[in-house]
């Protein structure tokens, strides 16, 4: 669709612009992102086994990488979806470490940073609506509920056939076993009455 390839340059345009920017110079990232960075990995390492990297430019730079391949591949339109929740991702150290507004005292700054902080929050939620977009196509979890359906169906049918054919084996085992005892019945009156003319033909 049209408005797809004209709405994902538009929107990965800023990411990969950043974040080619925060890799050539993280430099003031660095001292703004510092408080989030040491506040995570300390309650990092006391919730997982292994050492969180405490390098703060270097989570710096992995945001920024992060931010230029997802809006490189966004743009394009390859794994929109996947991409998409990527860019969101990156948005949240990003905002909460670089737009802290309740924490300025001065007016002026305090809006400037808030203004950002919502600039931000809109652009996670465009992101959030790419990431499920389906392109008119239905949906993952359609699909499993689509099977799921199909294989209860197919599931049922086949009980169905399965207790037919098992009511059918048993009519022909009734239907056998009845004969099997009129056969029984006639052979045995066949033999009383042999063995009558039997004992008839001695006696006379």
């Amino acid at each position: 669709m049209l408005v797809r390839r004209i709405a994902r340059p538009l929107l990965a345009a800023p990411f990969v612009v950043l974040g080619v920017d925060a890799l050539r110079n993280p430099g003031p990232r660095v001292a703004t992102a510092r408080p989030l960075v040491e506040a995570v990995t300390e309650q990092a390492d006391k919730q997982l086994p292994v050492q969180v990297p405490r390098d703060v430019e270097q989570w710096v730079r992995i945001n920024a990488g992060v931010m230029v391949g997802a809006g490189a591949l966004f743009g394009l339109g390859r794994l929109p979806r996947l991409s998409a929740v990527l860019l969101s991702a990156t948005m949240v150290p990003t905002t909460a470490a670089g737009h802290r507004f309740w924490e300025h005292d001065d007016k002026q700054t305090r809006q400037q940073q808030l203004i950002h902080f919502l600039k931000n929050l809109g652009l996670v939620g465009g992101l959030l609506i790419a990431a499920v977009d389906t392109e008119g196509k239905p949906s993952v979890g359609w699909r499993a509920r689509r099977a799921a359906r199909r294989a209860a169906e197919v599931t049922e049918k086949n009980l169905g056939k399965a207790e037919k054919a098992a009511m059918k084996a048993q009519k022909k085992a009734a239907k056998r076993a009845a004969a099997a005892r009129k056969q029984a019945k006639r052979q045995s009156a066949e033999a009383r009455k042999a063995a009558k003319k039997q004992v008839k033909k001695v006696r006379s």
